[in-house]
């Protein structure tokens, strides 16, 4: 039996600059998929010694890997190569940086962490090789939270650039974290959306302005408890300079900020959809209004924009998006004028509450993103009447609290994913009188055949004035390869369908 490579003990405080004496570090990527390309490019251009492992070997990884070869890292695929350290190194490890699906539990992991070898994710990576000299170093404004952090990093975006900075939404979305601050002409602010996964390998970083939006069960799985992942979200607030923004209607976010090692001077600011108090930004009849980082916040408040200037859907949980991105940009003193006018620009995406269609008084709603409980929920919510096409893989979470506060907004449920039993139970339990039909086909692992079904299905239960809303509360690995796969099956489930009306 081959032995475990065990620690060089290398002391890596000294490596937190691009210009630190990288060469020669021996490091251990594992992943490669976006986020470990990235790494593994960016510690190879470093001069480290990159092995990289990933259980999947197929055609795209054979690419990735041959690339990687060409750059000097070694390259191992295949289930053998992610069973356990001996298989992945040969050579004592200084260090391992994981892609942030890895759960702490995967074998090579856990042997790294028992042997006392640091492990860091792409962002702390990041933030030690963010400084270059002779280069501009980027400030960072980086968000967290259960739902909303993608709506919201890009309106960040949106309104830094509209305040004549160059800025990019990056990290969790878009471009890797990693690329964005190898850009020849560095940006002057990042934006950066950070999963749970992302701050669980994170270890330090001092960020401008800080965000947890909310806070609902979600991964409990990876995590192991719920526990777990709120203190792997609350990281994202430690050593921040500026400001720290809460969500002031759910005061649990309040009590991270309370119990984070900020530095000196960092303000607590809050957003709430009601009238704000001093330190807070909120909503005045139709205005989103600043009464935070204005002089005499005791008396007045400061217009930022309009819930028209948000866009043609607005609901609740999009208003608090906006102000919470409002409140992180104004940290950096981006002006009034650029909050509305980043705002009135924004471009919202697809698979996020997106109208695909209208046709006999029924709306066709794509919220494909929402993959979990909370981010359900806020979908029905902006809704009275509802066919809700929902279901799919449920990553160990609890449906009963989302049926009970919005069962009565159902009109009907067409449930797709493979098993999704555990919604159904909860749909029986708690809105019994609501029909709920499956639109499970066979056992098959491609859900255009379900969507399909599910959308016909819906159709035949619709009334005028109803919202046909695909929210499905769950991840869609089951029958998709993504959120955004299973939206876009969605859509064209519906274009077909409106073909046949038009014929009618």
């Amino acid at each position: 039996m081959t032995a475990v490579p065990a620690a060089t003990g290398t002391n890596l405080d000294h490596l937190t600059s691009w210009d630190a004496d990288w060469s020669g570090l021996q490091v251990l990527v594992t992943g490669l998929g976006v986020t470990g390309f990235s790494v593994a490019d960016t510690l190879a251009e470093l001069g480290a010694a990159v092995t990289v492992v990933d259980g999947n070997e197929g055609p795209e990884n054979q690419a990735k890997a041959d690339t990687l070869r060409i750059l000097g890292c070694t390259v191992r695929l295949g289930p053998e190569a992610v069973a356990g350290l001996a298989s992945a190194v040969e050579a004592p490890l200084d260090l391992v940086v994981t892609s942030p699906g890895w759960r702490p539990d995967q074998p090579v992991l856990r042997e790294a962490a028992d042997l006392g070898i640091p492990i860091w994710g792409d962002v702390e990576l990041a933030w030690r090789v963010r400084t270059r000299g002779g280069k501009k170093t980027a400030e960072w404004i980086v968000l967290t939270g259960t739902n909303g952090k993608t709506t919201t990093v890009t309106m960040v975006e949106s309104m830094l650039r509209a305040a004549g900075l160059e800025a990019v939404a990056c990290g969790n979305v878009g471009t890797p974290l990693l690329d964005a601050l190898r850009r020849p002409e560095p940006y002057d602010v990042l934006a950066v959306e950070l999963s749970s996964f992302q701050l669980h390998w994170t270890h330090h970083i001092e960020p401008a302005a800080s965000a947890v939006l909310n806070l609902a069960e979600d991964h409990v799985d990876w995590h192991g408890s719920f526990e777990a992942y709120a203190a792997d979200k609350a990281k994202i607030y430690e050593h921040t300079r500026l400001a720290c923004v809460f969500n002031e209607q759910e005061p649990v976010t309040m009590r991270m900020v309370e119990n984070a090692d900020v530095q000196e001077g960092c303000r607590a600011i809050s957003f709430t959809t009601d009238t704000p108090g001093r330190s807070m930004v909120g909503v005045v009849d139709d205005l989103l209004v600043d009464r935070a980082y204005i002089r005499d916040r005791a008396n007045q408040a400061l217009e930022l924009a309009s819930i028209a200037d948000i866009g043609t859907l607005a609901p609740r949980h999009q208003v608090a998006n906006a102000l919470a991105a409002a409140a992180l940009v104004r940290a950096l003193d981006v002006p009034a004028e650029a909050v509305r006018e980043g705002l009135r620009h924004y471009d919202g995406g697809d698979h996020r509450l997106q109208l695909v269609a209208k046709a006999d008084d029924v709306l066709w709603i794509n919220d494909s993103k929402a993959t979990n409980p909370h981010a359900a929920a806020a979908a029905l919510g902006s809704f009275t009447s509802v066919v809700w096409i929902a279901g799919g893989l449920p990553k160990g979470v609890d449906y009963n609290p989302l049926i009970q506060a919005h069962g009565h907004r159902l009109r009907a449920v067409v449930l797709i994913g493979r098993d999704s039993s555990e919604l159904a139970e909860s749909l029986a339990r708690h809105a019994p009188q609501i029909p709920v039909e499956s639109a499970r086909v066979g056992d098959t692992e491609d859900g255009s055949a379900a969507m399909e079904s599910a959308v016909r299905q819906a159709d035949a239960l619709t009334a005028p004035g109803d919202v046909v809303l695909l929210a499905p509360a769950a991840a869609s690995m089951d029958q998709f390869r993504s959120y955004a796969h299973r939206g876009e099956t969605f859509i064209d489930a519906v274009a077909r369908l409106m073909e046949t009306k038009d014929l009618t």
